[in-house]
């Protein structure tokens, strides 16, 4: 059981720490851009860096590269964590996972029937994808304020549905979030994403072959018209999550490796790292690879260059509204109201020690939009004004749901513990 929770628990420490740094880049950008220093900002978002090879050239300016580049190692990450907990976590056994899968569900179309309620017949409705999103760094940052007394069952609740939420805006952004689509470029890219899943299929572990397959594949996708990010989260799918040694073979490795004299096995320590590198799977390598280098540079970095944002002269308008109630009221209310049903039916049930308040405080948590919000947002609205509010929705949206979200989970362990209590005291 320790072996099989460990992903999660490791998953919780880095993203958790990973969204008060996330937090504090944001405010960074907000202060620049509002103390005087947007002019500079602006300018570094929009200096040009071109790459050319020959005849081939690509340019681009700084904030474009951030959003098509290095979004695309964080969205890979998320197809390898949607993989992982598809084939072996919480997502694995259907009836386990289906509170979760609802909450997602729940969680993406109250959001957008809000907003579009807003918005139906204005510049503005584009933008309907925007609050459907949780930004599972932040929500988990927030939610670890309150330390151990957390259920893990609600820990695992939240990171699960928002993972589920991740890969609905996935396809949310590559079937309406594309315009224009070059099927020539297009029939390229899923041609290297065939060879790519070809050597999955075979067990091919080598991670640089798959990383030259999706280099390929993220430039030719880019060409297609399509946001290159989907094709990082198809790359995921192909890197084998199949250990090449079991975990028994491994232990009664170790286990003859330590009764032997330690001369003797100083000799075999390039046997013994062998044989623990062979008992991860390339897609916990690329995992556990990509973990520091999104928690700590990438996310960070996209945050900095999209929260900047003045609040003289954009305002709320019908796009920020739609965007803060979406995620604010959307996402708790879409959330608990299909888990209640689901729950009522009998067709799903809670997680251990995990309370109905909780999934209320959860669900506002899952308000936290953020990162996944912003990007969608900077997809939907090529109008500086119309963008400016959504961020400014999203930001302010996901400031509120956080304190909310957090205040309702500590009253609701309060009252559990409270509960707890009282029945010690009767027995």
């Amino acid at each position: 059981m320790r072996v099989l929770l460990r992903p999660i628990e490791q998953f919780w420490n880095s993203e958790a720490r990973g969204g008060f740094i996330l937090f504090a880049v944001a405010l960074l950008a907000f202060a620049i851009a509002n103390l005087g220093g947007y002019g500079w900002y602006s300018g570094l978002k929009e200096t040009p860096i071109r790459f050319a090879f020959g005849d081939f050239v690509l340019e681009k300016s700084l904030a474009s590269w951030v959003k098509d580049l290095l979004m695309s190692f964080f969205f890979l990450l998320v197809g390898l964590e949607i993989k992982r907990e598809v084939v072996l976590g919480e997502l694995s056994d259907l009836r386990r996972a289906l509170l979760t899968i609802l909450a997602a569900i729940g969680g993406m179309i109250a959001p957008a029937l809000i907003y579009v309620f807003l918005n139906a017949g204005g510049p503005g409705i584009s933008g309907w994808g925007v609050p459907m999103a949780t930004d599972i760094a932040f929500s988990l940052g927030v939610l670890s304020l309150l330390g151990s007394r957390v259920p893990f069952g609600l820990k695992v609740f939240l990171t699960a549905f928002a993972i589920v939420d991740d890969l609905g805006a996935v396809l949310v952004i590559a079937f309406f979030y594309t315009s224009g689509l070059n099927f020539t470029s297009l029939f390229i890219a899923l041609a290297f994403f065939v060879a790519a899943l070809v050597m999955g299929l075979r067990g091919v572990r080598q991670l640089g072959l798959y990383l030259l397959a999706g280099a390929f594949m993220w430039y030719f996708t880019l060409q297609s018209g399509i946001s290159p990010t989907v094709a990082a989260v198809l790359l995921a799918m192909a890197v084998p999550v199949r250990r090449h040694l079991s975990l028994p073979e491994v232990k009664s490795t170790l286990d003859d490796a330590a009764r032997k004299d330690p001369e003797l096995l100083e000799s075999e320590m390039d046997h013994l790292e062998d044989t623990l590198r062979r008992a991860q799977s390339p897609l916990h390598r690329l995992e556990r690879t990509l973990h520091p280098w999104s928690t700590y540079f990438i996310l960070p970095v996209f945050a900095f260059f999209n929260a900047g944002v003045q609040l003289s002269g954009a305002g709320f308008g019908t796009v920020g509204t739609g965007a803060f109630l979406g995620l604010l009221l959307g996402k708790p209310l879409g959330i608990f109201l299909i888990c209640w049903l689901a729950v009522r039916l009998g067709i799903a049930a809670l997680p251990v020690g995990v309370s109905w308040p909780m999934i209320l405080g959860a669900g506002f948590l899952g308000g936290i939009g953020f990162t996944m919000s912003l990007f969608v947002a900077a997809l939907a609205f090529g109008e500086k004004t119309l963008l400016d509010q959504a961020k400014i929705g999203v930001l302010s949206s996901s400031v509120v749901a956080a304190i909310i979200g957090i205040a309702v989970v500590a009253w609701a362990v309060r009252r559990a513990d409270g509960l707890k209590l009282g029945e010690r005291a009767r027995s």
